[in-house]
């Protein structure tokens, strides 16, 4: 096909060509003839190549089926995940290698009970896990989640449970250096309790055996932080039917700290606390406990030292429960000396003199009292009688607020003075 075009301007790099029918069409200047310009006429053809047209498709389909086959049959699986062992508080899980088929590795995470637990470190390397820390005889849910360039891929839900105290399948042992017949009586009580024995120091391996810290295994045990325990631990585990605590079973330990199991324990410390709190041996000297204080004692309790001129029996005294009874209530206000004030009040309110209450029924009146005083004044003081209380004397006394101990120190003390009077009922 050919086609004439006029030039209408040349650039540098873009010319632009008129059609017969006044058509502006931008053309690369670089494939004009060189003496071209304004108002010039060249002549295109242009024509369809078909052979290049059938190499092109034929390579691009090619590619299109390396791509195919190298990317698109092939992709990532899902993690497989599974337990390798399992014991009171730590779980081990391992999985297969990855394989990401053309992709390429984002992260590789584990799940428990649906909570991220924590990225696997060097995916490609690493192929198991330890959970530590767990609760005893419980159920727990993990899962691996892989992400690629491909896509994100989960494997299938594991559920597992820790071990009871007394389940002893869980034990793992690697042996270090052991006497022959003594590794062979703990490969027989692995066999006994359902432990296993390993002959290499793994993640799973729960404790380390030996007599003698040395060699490659034993330092591997102690890089890992793996328990170091005497065979006689795996022995105390059969006997008591449950693990053992490994403080008293370390390798350079006193055997003093081994303690027995739970049950044994328990009633090991109750025998010996009967042992040591039983009945006291009493010697010639020693001086034998009495019989519990009584809390309830009675108010009245007689005095070590009977008042004076009062019954030394063991029985309280109207007067020293009296005593007693002041000693709970506060002390009352001390009797006037006034005279005058004595002959204003009645004679059952008049204050006991010399301890012996003045009887209200059987007082003397007004104008005797006044003649006996002056005859008492008279005469001085004198020897005071001693008189024996009567059961109503008694009684009376119990509802005066004066103890009559307190009564006969001030009455004493008055007489000394010479201010007062004895009074002497009839």
């Amino acid at each position: 096909m050919l086609v004439s075009l006029t030039v209408g301007k040349v650039d540098a790099g873009v010319a632009v060509l008129l059609t017969q029918d006044n058509r502006l069409i931008e053309f690369p200047s670089v494939l004009l003839p060189n003496d071209i310009a304004s108002g010039s006429i060249v002549d295109i053809t242009v024509a369809r190549n078909h052979a290049a047209e059938d190499t092109s498709a034929a390579g691009f389909h090619s590619l299109q089926k390396r791509i195919l086959n190298n990317y698109g049959i092939n992709s990532p699986s899902p993690p497989v995940l599974r337990l390798r062992n399992a014991t009171q508080t730590s779980l081990v899980l391992e999985w297969d290698p990855i394989d990401l088929a053309t992709a390429s590795l984002k992260s590789l995470s584990l799940y428990r009970n649906g909570s991220k637990a924590g990225s696997i470190p060097r995916p490609f390397e690493t192929r198991s896990t330890k959970i530590s820390g767990l609760a005893i005889h419980t159920e727990y849910t993990f899962h691996l989640v892989l992400r690629t360039t491909a896509g994100t891929y989960q494997s299938e839900k594991l559920t597992c449970r820790t071990h009871k105290m007394t389940d002893l399948s869980g034990i793992t042992v690697t042996p270090g250096v052991l006497p022959p017949q003594q590794k062979e009586a703990l490969a027989s009580a692995l066999d006994r309790i359902g432990g296993k024995m390993i002959d290499t120091v793994r993640i799973d391996t729960t404790h380390f055996v030996c007599t003698e810290g040395r060699g490659p295994l034993w330092e591997k045990a102690v890089e890992m932080n793996i328990p170091v325990v005497v065979p006689e631990w795996v022995d105390a585990c059969e006997s008591e039917g449950t693990i053992v605590s490994v403080r008293g079973y370390y390798l350079n330990a006193d055997p003093k700290n081994r303690q027995l199991g739970p049950i044994q324990s328990t009633t090991h410390q109750r025998t010996t606390s009967t042992v040591s709190s039983g009945p006291p041996q009493f010697g010639g000297d020693a001086v034998r406990p009495g019989p519990p204080p009584e809390r309830d004692q009675p108010a009245g309790e007689p005095p070590t030292t009977p008042f004076p001129g009062g019954p030394t029996s063991g029985q309280p005294t109207t007067e020293e429960r009296e005593v007693s009874d002041e000693d709970q209530s506060p002390p009352p206000p001390p009797p006037k000396d006034e005279t005058a004030e004595s002959e204003q009040k009645p004679p059952q309110e008049q204050p006991e003199q010399n301890g012996e209450p003045k009887p209200a029924e059987d007082g003397l009146p007004s104008e005797d009292q006044k003649e006996e005083e002056e005859k008492e004044k008279d005469e001085g003081p004198g020897p005071e009688p001693e008189k024996e209380s009567t059961p109503q004397q008694e009684e009376k006394t119990e509802g005066q607020d004066q103890p009559s101990s307190n009564g006969e120190n001030k009455g004493k003390g008055k007489e000394s003075e010479g201010d007062s009077f004895n009074e002497v009922p009839l």
